[in-house]
């Protein structure tokens, strides 16, 4: 592999399911002590006298139980993942994207998945405490509570392509 290594780790648990995003430097120290079993390379880490795998995709040695959560709370970071870093009302993509209330919060709009969406300042500001209809806007996307995968990969700009075959569905 060429280019920089990634900076992540996928975690799957015994039982090949994603468990979680760490730190590359958490995922070597996790195969070397044991732990995980090295499922995907990302590329190699050297040191002075030798050279290492750089786990992509790491396979917990034991089960972790995971108690089944219903729904998260609608995270900024995911909220903006989720509609692809684009406004949801004029489709340009922005540095200074914020988090919009379909219904607004004083009308009795709530912070869910399906109230927040991606906004650039300007349509943000043009909609104010409006309905898009009465500002005379329409939504690109309705929102809709983000994916598993998107859940675990919160923070990452981009998921890696190793990663795919493990955070799809069928699983």
């Amino acid at each position: 592999m060429t280019g920089p290594l990634p900076t992540h780790t996928l975690v799957l648990n015994a039982s090949h399911e994603p468990l979680s995003v760490v730190p590359l430097r958490r995922a070597f120290t996790l195969v070397e002590a044991g732990k995980a079993d090295l499922i995907e390379s990302a590329g190699v880490l050297r040191s002075p006298s030798r050279t290492f795998d750089a786990p992509a995709v790491v396979r917990l040695a034991r089960y972790v139980h995971v108690p089944y959560r219903r729904s998260t709370h609608a995270v900024r970071r995911v909220v903006l993942a989720r509609d692809a870093y684009l406004c949801q009302y004029c489709g340009r993509g922005s540095r200074s994207l914020t988090v919009d209330h379909v219904v607004p919060r004083s009308r009795g709009g709530d912070t869910t998945w399906e109230n927040v969406v991606a906004a650039c300042v300007p349509c943000n500001r043009r909609k104010g405490a409006r309905l898009p209809s009465e500002a005379g806007m329409r939504l690109l996307h309705r929102p809709l509570i983000p994916s598993r995968a998107l859940l675990l990969c919160r923070g990452i700009r981009a998921i890696p392509t190793t990663w795919e075959p493990y955070l799809s569905p069928a699983r």
